[in-house]
């Protein structure tokens, strides 16, 4: 066997060129080169959103407005005015006015009151004739998540019914952002999961098509899905049809958004994460094996070592920074304890994408067709054990972060049924317990296979024969089981692009007012209602939040029966406000069961309901009977 040595000079540098090893080709600069830029512009982006991170409560809510919820007012007021418990942003339909016919009438466009981001103001016309307008605003909240509502205002007179107001005017933007949303979380777990299957955790598959295609399948999803959000934000945040999406004024309204932001960002790092996958695939796979060095080139080339220090460090910064247009633009902007909510968030999602992008990379090859799969699943072996332990560290973070955010999501057990998030967020739980399922009978057939191919390799030893197993059942339970986490998988992903649309249950929730007071001793008891004497009332008020609500009141008598009474007259009142009495209509729905159907609490905080009972034909008592509204 002959060995070739290479000749070098003793005593000089001449014969072996110290920069040509180092020396980068002039593509891969370019290549890295652009990627620095392109990278260097999305940080500056996420950056961006981190400089406009302010501390918000919730979903946006108004606390305030000029004119008051059913005010009657003399003279046409100059403007309306809104104050909510945060920063909102504006569109160019943020503020209505419908006259008492429901016709909309022409008024100054939305603005920013006095500089301030979370009051809204708009001018009105002056000659607004006599009866009842409603007002109509519509908002979107610093997590992205448009807020509307609606109250009215008379003119020297309430007219005698109230115009409709319609919130959603195309029921299908909706429903087309969250398949947007959807179609970008599936993409989002396909790009990462799916890229370090393939490039980290299954070297030997750089070389597969099937590997890659599901790679890229992801950047395109993820892609396709943040420019259907971005296009159809304009619409949904503006009350416009779905024909609107084009429109490049509500493109550039939404461009002009925290949202806006996180999108464009997000398509930026499509691209730089695109390139650095491509640049990672482009190296032979380990099971070509080394290239044949030249008479030069024989030691490691200091270019490919910098590569495989500088792509995964890419790579992860890119994965965490993709995370955070998420984080920096939901739920975890809203609410309490933001400084934690977010990397919580993030790792969440980060988990649930390695998890379920690198087990759909791994059902494409396991479920391969029988002409193909032999050798892919003998290449995927030194695989399996590493996803197996990458898929439980992934369970433990989505375990962690989920219990966390389900409690600042939700906070009550009330809540967690009583509540459209608090549903879906058990139906989440639900899905992701039969994925644990799943996963544990996956599991113990990946260590099975390990443990019999580290026996395989070790020397031989004398042994009892084992009962033989059937490898080829063993097989398909382990393409069942991937199978079903696959489809379970997609289930999650819709449900959390659901749950990214629906307001928290911390917010949404309110329990019902249900209070009960003394009637007063000083009540007349003489007559049919002497019942009364040492009686109480109980109030029950529905959903008890700022809006149009029911009250329900029960005139209880000292021994337990309804006692009814000539009239009842209501009117609600702000315990920490110094705002007018707002009326309220109290009918009688059976003897002693008097229901106010159409009370409006214009905004949340301290109330009171006042109820001037009327005892007698000449004898009327007070009660007032407080509760917050959330």
């Amino acid at each position: 066997m002959t060995v070739r040595r290479r000749h070098v000079t003793r005593g000089t540098t001449a014969a072996v060129p110290a920069a040509v090893p180092c020396a980068m080709p002039p593509r891969a600069r370019l290549v890295a080169r652009l990627v620095a830029i392109v990278f260097l512009a999305a940080g500056g982006l996420v950056v961006g959103l981190f400089s406009e991170t302010a501390p918000a409560y919730a979903h946006a809510y108004l606390q305030e407005s000029s004119p008051v919820d059913g005010q009657v007012l003399a003279s046409p007021p100059a403007e309306v005015r809104l104050r909510f418990d945060e920063a909102v942003s504006l569109g160019g339909r943020s503020i209505q006015l419908l006259d008492p016919t429901g016709k909309e009438l022409a008024i100054g466009a939305g603005e920013y009151a006095d500089g301030k981001t979370d009051t809204a103001r708009a001018s009105l016309p002056r000659n607004l004739a006599e009866g009842t307008y409603v007002v109509s605003w519509r908002v979107t909240s610093v997590d992205s998540h448009v807020v509307s509502g609606a109250f009215s205002f008379s003119v020297g007179h309430p007219s005698a019914t109230a115009a409709p107001v319609e919130q959603d005017t195309d029921p299908v933007v909706p429903v087309v952002a969250a398949a947007g949303r959807a179609m970008a979380y599936l993409g989002v777990a396909l790009a990462l999961g799916g890229g370090m299957f393939v490039a980290a955790l299954w070297p030997a598959g750089r070389d597969d098509r099937r590997g890659r295609r599901v790679v890229w399948s992801g950047f395109a999803a993820l892609a396709a899905g943040t420019a259907v959000v971005l296009l159809v934000q304009g619409p949904y945040a503006d009350g416009r049809s779905l024909i609107t999406v084009f429109d490049p004024g509500l493109l550039g309204a939404t461009l002009s958004t925290r949202l806006g932001y996180a999108l464009l960002a997000r398509l930026v790092l499509v691209v730089v994460l695109g390139v650095v996958f491509l640049i990672a695939v482009g190296r032979p796979s380990p099971a070509a094996g080394p290239e044949p060095a030249g008479p030069i080139l024989a030691g490691p080339e200091p270019a490919g070592a910098a590569r495989r220090i500088v792509l995964p460090a890419v790579a992860a910064a890119g994965a965490v920074a993709m995370t955070l247009t998420w984080t920096l633009a939901d739920h975890a902007q809203s609410g309490t304890q933001i400084w934690l909510a977010v990397p919580a968030t993030s790792l969440h999602l980060l988990a649930m994408a390695l998890w379920l992008g690198g087990l759909v990379a791994l059902a494409v090859c396991v479920l391969a067709p029988a002409a193909k799969r032999g050798p892919a699943l003998l290449s995927l072996e030194p695989a399996l054990p590493r996803f197996s332990q990458l898929a439980l560290l992934c369970f433990a973070v989505i375990a962690g972060t989920g219990l966390y955010l389900s409690w600042r999501q939700v906070g009550t057990w009330g809540a967690l049924g009583g509540t459209d998030f608090g549903r879906l967020l058990l139906g989440k739980l639900a899905v992701v317990l039969g994925v644990l399922a799943l996963a544990s009978g996956a599991r113990r057939f990946v260590q099975r296979r390990d443990r019999a191919r580290r026996a395989a390799a070790a020397p031989a030893a004398p042994a009892a024969p084992a009962a033989p197993r059937d490898p080829g059942a063993a097989l398909r339970g382990l393409r069942r089981s991937v199978a079903g986490e696959v489809v379970l998988g997609l289930v999650v992903v819709s449900i959390t692009a659901v749950l990214v649309g629906t307001a928290p249950a911390r917010t949404s929730y309110a329990p019902p007012v249900d209070a009960t007071v003394p009637f007063p001793a000083a009540a007349t008891a003489s007559g049919p209602y002497g019942g009364l004497r040492g009686g109480s009332i109980q109030v029950k008020i529905e959903p008890a939040r700022p809006g149009g609500n029911t009250a329900d009141i029960y005139l209880i008598g000292r021994d337990g029966t309804l006692v009814p009474v000539p009239e009842i007259s209501g009117a609600l009142e702000s315990r920490d406000r110094a705002v007018p009495a707002l009326p309220v209509t109290v009918t009688a729905a059976e003897p002693g069961h008097y229901v106010a159907g159409s009370m409006s609490i214009p905004y949340p905080g301290e109330w009171a309901l006042r109820l001037d009972i009327r005892v007698s034909d000449f004898d009327e008592t007070r009660v007032r009977v407080p509760f917050t509204a959330h």
